[in-house]
C-alpha cells in the first residue's frame, strides 16, 4: 500500500450541473478529499478532488460512491494520480490552525503548541473521515455547539466522522457522547484523535451504526453534520430520543434548502431555537415544541 509520503495523490474529478460546485465540494469532503479545485467547462460544473496515497485509489472511490447515491446527477468524469516531490510538505501546509467560532481552534497535531492561550484546542489529523474542521458545515455546527449550554449532558454523535463533534462536546463539558458512523473505516480515526486531545476512557463511546437505527435511550444532545436527504430521513425519530428541553444540532445544509428543512422540522414536531450560515452553508438548533 503506498503512503503518503510517496510523492504523489489520487485525484478524481466531479462532474454536476452548473452551479453546483458547493454540492460538489461538500461530497468531496465528506468522502475524506484532503483539498479539491474548480473547473470549468460550459456546460456543467467540474471538480478535481485530491485524495492521500494512503489508500488505493479503489477506496476512495468506494467512499465516493456511497457519498453519491442520493445525487444522480453528479458522475465521476475522470481520475488519476499527480506526482509531487513536496508532497509531505504542501500536505501539512494545507491544513493551518483555525479559528472556530468565539473561542475554539482547530489544530492538526503537528501544530500542537501554537494555539493560542484564549481558544481551546481540537487536534484533529486529517485523515480520510470527514470532519477535518475547514469546511463550513462543521465549522456551523461547532459554533452552534459552542453556544450550547451542555455541561453534564449526554450526547450522541450521527455520522461522527472525524470525531470533532464528540471531542468538542467532553471539552466544552458534556459528560458522555456516543459516537456513531456507518463506515466501520472511521472508528480507528476517532480513537486516533480521542488519543490527541487526551479524552479520558470512556467517555467518547464508539458505535457503527446507520443513522437513528436501533439507537437505545435518550440523550440532552444530538449532533449531526451530513447532507440533507439523511437529515430528513432522521427527523422524525429525533423527537423521542431527546429528553426533556433536549436539543439537536443539525449541519450539512445549503442555505437554499433552508425553507425545506425549517418545513420538515415543524412536520416532526421541532423548533428552531438557533441558526448560523457561513457562505453557502447553514446549520441549526432545534429542539421540541
Amino acid at each position: 500500500m503506498n503512503t503518503a509520503l510517496d510523492g504523489f495523490w489520487w485525484y478524481v474529478t466531479l462532474e454536476g450541473r452548473p452551479g453546483s460546485e458547493e454540492v460538489l465540494a461538500s461530497l468531496a469532503e465528506m468522502s475524506g478529499s484532503i483539498g479539491s479545485e474548480e473547473m470549468s467547462r460550459d456546460a456543467s460544473q467540474l471538480l478535481r478532488a485530491y485524495f492521500r496515497s494512503s489508500q488505493d485509489l479503489g477506496f476512495w472511490l468506494e467512499r465516493l460512491g456511497g457519498a453519491l447515491e442520493p445525487w444522480p446527477e453528479v458522475r465521476i468524469a475522470d481520475m488519476g494520480k499527480i506526482e509531487n516531490r513536496q508532497w509531505h510538505t504542501e500536505w501539512k501546509e494545507a491544513f493551518p490552525p483555525l479559528a472556530v467560532g468565539e473561542g475554539l481552534v482547530v489544530l492538526a497535531p503537528w501544530h500542537r503548541g501554537s494555539e493560542p492561550k484564549e481558544r481551546l484546542p481540537l487536534y484533529i489529523y486529517p485523515g480520510s473521515a470527514f470532519g477535518t474542521g475547514y469546511h463550513e458545515s462543521t465549522q456551523i455546527v461547532l459554533a452552534l455547539l459552542e453556544r450550547s449550554h451542555i455541561r453534564g449532558a449526554d450526547a450522541a454523535d450521527i455520522g461522527a466522522g472525524s470525531g470533532i463533534l464528540s471531542i468538542a462536546a467532553i471539552k466544552l463539558g458534556a459528560r458522555r457522547v456516543l459516537a456513531r458512523d456507518h463506515d466501520p473505516a472511521v472508528i480507528s480515526e476517532i480513537r486516533h484523535n480521542l488519543e490527541l486531545n487526551e479524552i479520558p476512557t470512556g467517555a467518547v463511546a464508539l458505535e457503527v451504526g446507520n443513522l437513528l437505527d436501533g439507537l437505545e435511550g435518550k440523550v440532552d444532545l444530538l449532533m449531526a453534520n451530513i447532507v440533507i436527504e439523511p437529515l430528513l430521513e432522521m427527523l422524525p425519530s429525533v423527537r423521542g430520543l431527546l429528553k426533556k428541553r433536549g436539543r439537536a444540532l443539525f449541519s450539512g445544509l445549503l442555505v437554499k434548502e433552508r425553507d425545506r428543512f425549517l418545513k420538515a422540522l415543524q412536520e416532526a414536531g421541532l423548533e428552531m431555537v438557533d441558526e448560523i450560515s457561513l457562505g453557502d452553508w447553514w446549520g441549526t438548533t432545534v429542539e421540541a415544541n
